[in-house]
């Protein structure tokens, strides 16, 4: 259930938290904490560390609740408890957020690997952790099944789930549920009913929404397409989720993306109707279910609301990164998903201002936007990416959030934010964009990452957001600014912004005002108690908790709910928060907020270094031919270092064999002679580590057929 009110800055209640002063503090409360087992106060220790653990490679930083002025000396010990590591912290005082005073103590330098770490500081011992280059696999996976633990129509088998979590499908037509297999619309929308089964229920309660829904699957789209970029795709290939459709030679988080997709476009009014092309902002219970209530126990009669155009825009731009990315494992639904994208588009054009208003709340949340010029920008980017026409790149060079200051928000992106996700697509997708126009965006991309890096460098916890930032769902801003460094560093190759991304993750499992991790089985003190209908083990023991890998909402200032109300008044912002099933305003669930966290682990589980011996090549080049049209052409080369040290500076050589001529070039200075083409490094991208990848595109001419290269030469030696 989302907030009530319309984008992320304005639903954030402002609260300033006093800063605290006198003595050792373990909570962010200002006032007399509540209840032990219920309030704020979750940490047992004033060193607050990622209770998950540590990459060897990456930063190794911890936050000390102390009123010290002077640094104090900290030790590592090894699960023997042999000092491996010592030193002394940095005080950084008062830190508004949490309304605490920090000290922070580094330990990057230290790399062994191992488990059962604990850091000491001053007396006092942090929870123990690892230090492992497999630390997030697990989660990597269990962030990922948590979409289909959300899944509508479709039994959650027991073999999948085990049996805590399994249960018989939702909203299947099948007493006494009353949907969602012929749902009406709300008096006067409609006057026929739709198929809408399938889907993802969108957090703790049984609604699915379209707009929520389009940002979540663009997000899991999007992470199989970085790990694609990065070489890393396997990772999140065929076989390697819990999901029904493992072993069909599809990649598996595609394969949840399209559960989500297959909905979405089910939500698509028919033709010849009113509206045709539109979506249905949402489809939820006509009232509110009591908790808990399993979904195939949900008796409510469903109803199907009012199209809108920011739905209708979340299916343009999650059905065109479906036609774009689905293409090489089923070109016929990549089809089906362009047709959608472009009957959407048009539909959106022809009813600009069709709102959802902010009252449609009961029974399910608002979702409520009057401000969708940014998802037009986004699905204008995408439908560009995915056919290169000129009606599309039009539409996205004269939108105002082309050239905006604007589009990368303090506050992070999200469902009613999206103008920075048209970004993210044209700063990674080869596009015919001038080379001019591409790296402005990807500036201002970096240019974000550097705002967020600067935030967290002058707080305690090193939380990428304001101190007036943390409002309902502040984890998954949190995890989205994750994402927007995470992209900054592929753009790049500097590695801060590696770090920056890996530190977001210190946040969410452990390093934050509560000591306490925001992700259900991860952390020696965890969530367990989040707000959802059926993972409802606090109101009756026979239901299961939230399954591992399950994101709480997180702190709330605004306190939005009687529970927070009552047990968090006073809380510092970074402190408003409470692990009970009735705090729907800080603790429930929702897929917008998990994906971004499935995002970030599947990039902090990939290797930076392939390892073992080196392959016999020292690189390897893909050709892919993005679009062909009568006379022109673009694809997209990519090239790894296969070899066991990095390439400082790269021109890559290779031949046409039809007649080609390239025209244009971005990420890359490319000449041609005859039919040899040369593409050098810009600069930026001089660097390949071993493992990693650099692409660019190229646009040019044919005379009737696009064959692709077979051979490459990187620096003169032959690729693979």
């Amino acid at each position: 259930m989302p907030p009530t009110t319309t984008s992320l800055p304005r639903r954030a209640a402002r609260l300033s938290g006093a800063l605290l002063a006198g003595a050792l503090l373990l909570g962010g409360l200002t006032t007399v904490p509540a209840a032990a087992g219920t309030s704020a106060t979750a940490a047992t220790s004033a060193v607050r560390v990622n209770q998950v653990g540590y990459l060897p490679d990456g930063p190794k930083r911890a936050t000390v609740v102390t009123t010290a002025t002077q640094a104090l000396g900290w030790q590592l010990r090894n699960a023997s408890g042999t000092v491996v590591a010592s030193g002394s912290t940095v005080p950084r005082g008062a830190d508004a957020p949490s309304g605490q005073s920090t000290q922070v103590a580094d330990f990057s330098s230290h790399r062994a690997t191992g488990t059962g770490y604990v850091l000491t500081v001053d007396g006092s011992s942090s929870a123990p952790f690892d230090i492992r280059a497999d630390l997030y696999d697990t989660l990597r996976s269990d962030s990922m099944a948590f979409f289909h633990h959300q899944r509508s129509g479709i039994t959650i088998d027991a073999s999948l789930v085990g049996s805590a979590h399994a249960r018989p499908a939702g909203h299947l037509g099948v007493a006494p549920n009353k949907g969602d297999t012929a749902v009406p619309c709300q008096a006067g929308v409609c006057d026929y009913t739709r198929d809408v089964r399938g889907g993802w229920y969108d957090a703790g309660d049984h609604g699915k929404y379209v707009v929520n829904g389009g940002l979540s699957t663009w997000l899991v789209v999007n992470s199989f397409e970085r790990a694609a970029r990065a070489g890393k795709e396997a990772a999140l290939g065929d076989s390697t989720l819990r999901v029904p459709e493992r072993g069909n030679g599809v990649p598996d988080v595609l394969d949840e993306a399209r559960w989500e997709l297959d909905f979405l476009m089910r939500m698509q009014v028919p033709d010849g109707k009113p509206y045709a092309g539109m979506a249905f902002h949402k489809i939820h219970d006509a009232a509110w279910t009591g908790m808990p209530t399993r979904p195939e126990q949900d008796p409510q009669p469903r109803e199907l609301h009012r199209p809108s155009t920011a739905a209708t825009l979340n299916l343009a731009a999650a059905a065109a990164q479906c036609a774009r990315v689905f293409r090489p494992y089923d070109s016929a639904y990549a089809d089906r998903c362009l047709s959608a994208a472009r009957r959407a588009w048009t539909a959106a054009q022809a009813n600009p201002a069709l709102y959802a208003p902010d009252s449609d709340s009961t029974g399910g949340g608002a979702y409520g936007d009057t401000r969708v010029t940014d998802e037009f920008y986004w699905a204008a980017a995408e439908l560009y990416a995915a056919t290169g026409e000129s009606a599309y790149r039009d539409a996205v060079t004269s939108s105002s959030w082309h050239t905006s200051a604007d589009a990368f928000s303090p506050y992070g992106f999200g469902w009613a934010d999206t103008a920075a996700l048209g970004r993210l697509v044209l700063a990674t997708v080869p596009t015919g964009l001038p080379a001019a126009d591409t790296a402005r965006i990807r500036s201002s991309v970096t240019a974000a990452a550097d705002g967020y890096l600067s935030r967290m460098a002058a707080q305690g916890y090193a939380v990428p957001v304001p101190a007036d930032g943390y409002f309902w769902g502040s984890n998954g801003e949190v995890a989205n600014d994750a994402v927007v460094m995470a992209v900054a560093g592929e753009l790049t190759g500097d590695a801060r912004y590696r770090a920056g991304a890996l530190e977001t993750m210190d946040y969410l499992l452990g390093r934050n005002a509560l000591g306490m991790s925001y992700v259900t089985g991860y952390g020696e003190t965890s969530a367990q108690n989040q707000h959802h209908r059926f993972w409802a083990h606090q109101l009756d023991a026979s239901l299961p908790h939230p399954p591992a890998g399950s994101l709480a909402g997180g702190p709330n200032s605004g306190l939005q709910d009687p529970v927070a109300q009552e047990r968090l008044r006073g809380c510092a912002p970074a402190a408003c928060y409470v692990d009970h099933i009735d705090s729907y305003s800080t603790n429930e669930v929702a897929v917008n907020w998990n994906a971004p966290l499935a995002w970030l682990a599947a990039y902090a589980a990939e290797r930076t270094s392939t390892g073992g011996e080196p392959p016999a090549a020292a690189c390897a080049v893909t050709y892919a031919v993005d679009n062909v049209w009568s006379t022109g052409f673009t694809a997209t080369v990519t090239v790894r270092n296969t070899g066991p040290t990095a390439v400082d500076g790269w021109q890559l050589a290779w031949s046409y064999a039809g007649g080609q001529s390239v025209t244009s070039a971005w990420n890359a200075t490319v000449t041609q002679n005859g039919t040899a083409v040369s593409a050098r490094d810009t600069g930026w991208n001089r660097t390949i580590a071993p493992g990693a990848t650099v692409s660019f595109g190229v646009q040019g001419t044919h005379t009737g057929s696009t064959p692709s290269p077979t051979a490459f030469t990187l620096n003169a030696s032959a690729c693979a």
